[in-house]
């Protein structure tokens, strides 16, 4: 299933900030819509989307079996009507990552930056789905998607803080930090 992501002048999120962490920025837009879909498909008529990115979930990586049942066993659902917060932070790592074998980047990952060991204890209160785009030809090579509550905003600006001061994040080359809330409809 491709989840794409397209910034423009609608959709079910509204943006709330956009900056580039490092790297060339993404240009400002005030909502972003999300869907999933079994294939991607071309616009035939030129858009009116700023952008757009296309990831797949695939299988966990980097994850060994005990972490994957550590993770499932806590990890929450996306779409939880409460979790109106969310953050899409496209990334890209630079070819020195993809030169090391998979045996190398997975410990930088986890070994020395502790990724997901880290990350545990941030769960069920932030929801999170990495997106592969790499493969793709699309201009990031992962969309992470997250969801929060509004109460847990600062749990998350801690997540992320811890996240970007491993070595695994000295390999990224382009990073933009999209903060949303879901739009809600009046009746």
């Amino acid at each position: 299933m491709f989840r794409t992501f397209r910034g423009g002048h609608s959709g079910g999120w509204r943006v709330t900030s956009m900056s580039s962490v490092t790297g060339e920025p993404l240009p400002f837009v005030p909502a972003l819509s999300v869907t999933d879909s079994e294939a991607v498909s071309l616009p035939i008529v030129p858009s009116r989307n700023a952008w757009r990115l296309v990831g797949v979930a695939s299988y966990l990586r980097y994850t060994e079996r005990a972490e994957k049942e550590q993770l499932t066993a806590v990890q929450a659902e996306l779409g939880r009507p409460e979790a109106t917060s969310a953050a899409l932070i496209p990334i890209r790592k630079s070819q020195a990552w993809w030169d090391l074998a998979p045996e190398e980047r997975r410990k930088v990952f986890e070994e020395k930056s502790h990724h997901i060991a880290s990350s545990l204890r941030f769960l069920p209160a932030i929801a999170r789905q990495l997106y592969h785009s790499r493969d793709l030809g699309e201009p990031f090579d992962f969309l992470t998607w997250f969801e929060y509550t509004p109460a847990d905003a600062a749990l998350f600006e801690e997540l992320v803080a811890i996240l970007r001061q491993t070595e695994e994040w000295t390999y990224v080359e382009r990073e933009i930090d999209v903060r949303l809330v879901r739009e809600v409809l009046s009746a």
